[in-house]
């Protein structure tokens, strides 16, 4: 079992920032990758962000050079940071755990712990 808990949300202007967290606890070393999604009213839920172990990202096109994911192994913890925040940018953005780490775009069904998500809205 691993726990993944999101916090740093909330309202910002757009064109502001907001840096996401999400902690990780409980089977960590199971853990391969760590990615971050987000879902908008009436849309699908989104990758947005890959992390592996070692490092290495992948981004979707609609926020790249616009958000940074990195990772504290010390901590277990992932952050997603966020720049030049967009009004479409609004969504819950969920924290999840995938074991398999297959590759960009990871399958939403790889992914197998999730966190309880955290609200993003950007005011225009």
């Amino acid at each position: 079992q691993v726990q993944l808990v999101e916090s740093g949300g909330g309202l910002v202007q757009s064109g502001g920032s907001l840096r996401l967290s999400c902690a990780a606890s409980g089977r960590i070393f199971s853990i391969n990758v760590m990615g971050w999604y987000r879902q908008a009213p009436g849309k699908e839920r989104e990758l947005v962000a890959i992390i592996t172990t070692g490092g290495s990202t992948n981004y979707a096109d609609s926020v790249k050079g616009r958000f940074t994911i990195s990772r504290d192994n010390a901590k277990n913890t992932v952050f997603l940071q966020m720049n030049g925040l967009k009004p479409e940018d609004t969504a819950v953005y969920y924290c999840a755990a995938d074991r398999y780490g297959t590759g960009w775009p990871t399958p939403e069904s790889d992914f197998f712990s999730w966190g309880q998500g955290t609200q993003v809205t950007v005011s225009s």
